[in-house]
């Protein structure tokens, strides 16, 4: 089973055991990229891990979110506020992925927005992941 750890929000961890919330997002960016998406040139089916890694001249670039069977959530994992239970451990929550959703951030004339990060434009996304909780344990 293919499994991604990401921290969260305590208030956002208790909603997701609770079944209110549904989707966990998260930001990609330049740095994180190859944990959440994958780069496909359309023209060749050529894949690329990395945004800087696709050649100059590319045309359509196809992105494809990483696919993973479940989320391990780890609470208050912010330097400074790890959570620690009475026993001494953390508490996580496996949760199964439903599905993925990659969203352009767009400016207020609906055009993408795009990052200058070390010399690289990079498009503004988040992907979404759809969630149900299966289980919380003590890790």
């Amino acid at each position: 089973m293919k499994t991604l750890t990401l921290s969260i929000k305590q208030t956002f961890f208790d909603q997701i055991l609770a079944g209110t919330k549904t989707v966990v997002t998260r930001e990609i960016k330049p740095s994180n990229a190859p944990r959440y998406v994958y780069f496909v040139d359309s023209a060749t089916n050529t894949q690329y891990k990395s945004w800087k890694d696709i050649p100059d001249g590319v045309g359509d670039i196809v992105i494809e979110p990483v696919s993973y069977d479940a989320l391990k959530l780890i609470p208050g994992a912010y330097k400074g506020t790890r959570q620690i239970n009475p026993e001494g451990t953390r508490t996580t929550c496996l949760v199964e992925v439903k599905g993925a959703e990659i969203f352009f951030l767009m400016d207020e004339n609906n055009d993408k927005i795009f990052y200058d990060e070390a010399d690289l434009e990079f498009p503004a996304m988040v992907i979404d992941y759809h969630i149900i909780c299966k289980s919380s344990t003590i890790a």
